[in-house]
């Protein structure tokens, strides 16, 4: 039986690969998420993400097939953002930070939508953000990739090209001096300071 052109071509081609865009647009929102927390400034977020776009579109053809491209574009990213006029390169190395204390901050037992309810969430949500901009930016970046992205430990040492024990450890210390922070500022912390 004779094979129609179309399927003859798509046997000898092999299996169809993913373009760029199939890979990249799903993208495009967790790239300007992290883009916006390194350059501060939306125009500027819009501007590293057009350019890793570019980067990475022309680099294509060098990326390997079946590796994890999530990571190979979030490094284009971080290193479009270190050779940029406002990057991170002068900061690159961390002094390491005494260990703070871990405050327990005790979650809510009841959900209920009341206007009260939402309000706190929007001032946890703004002392959570404020607190966020406060930490160096190596720490910013492993907190941004591990609970804002959601990526593996694997992934993030993949992106930042540091070990995998650093990733660790740079997520510990960040996630400790949150913590410190929002416990400084609740309610009951700055009643019983003053």
């Amino acid at each position: 039986m004779a094979l129609l052109p179309w399927k003859r071509a798509a046997e000898i081609g092999g299996p169809q690969t993913a373009t760029f865009e199939d890979l990249a647009l799903p993208l495009l929102p967790s790239l300007y998420n992290v883009a916006m927390w390194l350059a501060r400034n939306s125009a500027d977020a819009e501007d590293l993400v057009q350019e890793t776009f570019l980067k990475a579109l022309r680099g294509f053809s060098g990326f390997e097939p079946g590796t994890n491209f999530k990571a190979w574009i979030f490094r284009i990213l971080r290193n479009t953002y270190l050779t940029s006029r406002s990057g991170l390169a002068a900061m690159r190395t961390v002094a390491l930070e005494e260990e703070l204390e871990e405050h327990a901050v005790p979650e809510s037992a009841i959900e209920r939508q009341t206007p009260e309810l939402n309000l706190m969430r929007l001032s946890d949500k703004a002392s959570l953000e404020a607190a966020m901009e406060k930490l160096s930016a190596p720490l910013l970046e492993v907190i941004l990739l591990c609970d804002v992205e959601e990526m593996k430990y694997r992934e993030i040492a993949s992106v930042l090209d540091v070990p995998l024990g650093t990733v660790m450890s740079r997520i510990a210390r960040g996630r400790a001096a949150l913590r410190g922070m929002l416990a400084a500022n609740a309610p009951g912390e700055r009643e019983a300071r003053s």
